[in-house]
């Protein structure tokens, strides 16, 4: 095209596909100033003029405010910086797009009424240190004033809930779960008696910690004896019982008699708590990990089996 040659806003209008008030908005503003206007007052525009308009409307497609434009335009602004700081802000509105669709799906998925959907929604929006916030307030309150297994509360306190950036309905639904969870008076109380259970077991002497091996013999021995359908009142049974009493006996230094039967029964029974269980499934569906199987039918066997063995 020669510079010489003069444009009319309909002709802009054909050559950006933009229509002809967007331009005039654009003129009016002294974004797109006319070159000059014809002898009947319309505006005209150079070839200049088209190259700037193109290139308003590429950052107006790009979200650029209008004073920021202008200021660009001005060259008030480095380019480089503005699309950086706009690059910014879309991953901001990407997020939050991305946790407001899993919200829905998990609402289309649970048949939710309006106020659960309010409620799932303003839970998905917390950040993660709100989310932190939030559980460790429970974690705090039911352990607070308790000498529990040390071990155990660090675990507790070191796994977080951390919804991704970009969550499946099943990561929005777990977390809405287990918000209202850790705010369920019945799930405190479950998990505050486990405590003192813990605590109490301290008071006489017991610091040995965790112990992962023992429960993975526990659940290898049990499970294998529950897949394989072995009634908890069986010979096979009391001789399951046997070498697992064997090996209570060795890892917390006690006698391997009646007593430690009870013992281990009322162990059992402390630790055998569904709402603890279901948390830390929901928080492994909330970080990603591997959801960790349900024990409870292993200490229901093992819990018979022992009550069997009296």
């Amino acid at each position: 095209m020669d510079g010489d040659v003069l444009l009319t806003i309909g002709d802009l209008a054909r050559r950006t596909g933009l229509t002809v008030k967007a331009i005039r908005f654009y003129s009016e503003r002294g974004l797109v100033p006319p070159t000059t206007r014809s002898p009947a007052g319309y505006r005209l525009y150079d070839v200049g003029a088209l190259a700037r308009l193109e290139f308003v409307r590429t950052l107006r497609e790009l979200g650029i405010d209008l004073p920021t434009v202008q200021r660009l335009l001005e060259r008030d602004l480095p380019v480089a910086q503005v699309a950086e700081e706009h690059a910014e802000a879309l991953d901001v509105q990407i997020r939050i797009l991305r946790l407001r669709r899993a919200v829905l799906r998990a609402v289309a998925r649970r048949g939710s009424t309006l106020e659960e959907t309010e409620l799932m929604h303003r839970l998905a929006k917390l950040s993660n240190e709100e989310r932190h916030r939030l559980v460790t307030g429970f974690i705090d309150e039911v352990f607070g004033d308790l000498d529990a297994n040390p071990e155990w509360v660090a675990m507790m306190r070191s796994a977080m809930p951390d919804l991704p950036d970009d969550p499946d309905p099943e990561q929005v639904d777990a977390w809405a779960e287990l918000a209202e969870l850790v705010q369920d008076p019945e799930f405190r109380a479950a998990v505050r008696r486990l405590a003192e259970y813990q605590a109490a077991e301290r008071a006489q002497g017991d610091t040995t910690g965790l112990h992962h091996e023992l429960t993975e013999e526990v659940r290898d021995r049990v499970g294998a004896a529950v897949a394989a359908g072995v009634d908890s009142a069986s010979p096979q049974a009391a001789a399951i019982v046997g070498a697992l009493a064997t090996r209570y006996a060795q890892t917390f230094g006690r006698a391997d008699d009646a007593h430690l039967r009870d013992w281990m029964l009322d162990r059992l029974e402390a630790a055998d708590e569904p709402l603890a269980e279901r948390y830390m499934q929901l928080l492994a569906v909330i970080n990603g990990w591997p959801v960790p199987p349900s024990m409870a039918p292993l200490f229901g066997w093992f819990s018979q089996a022992l009550r069997a063995g009296r």
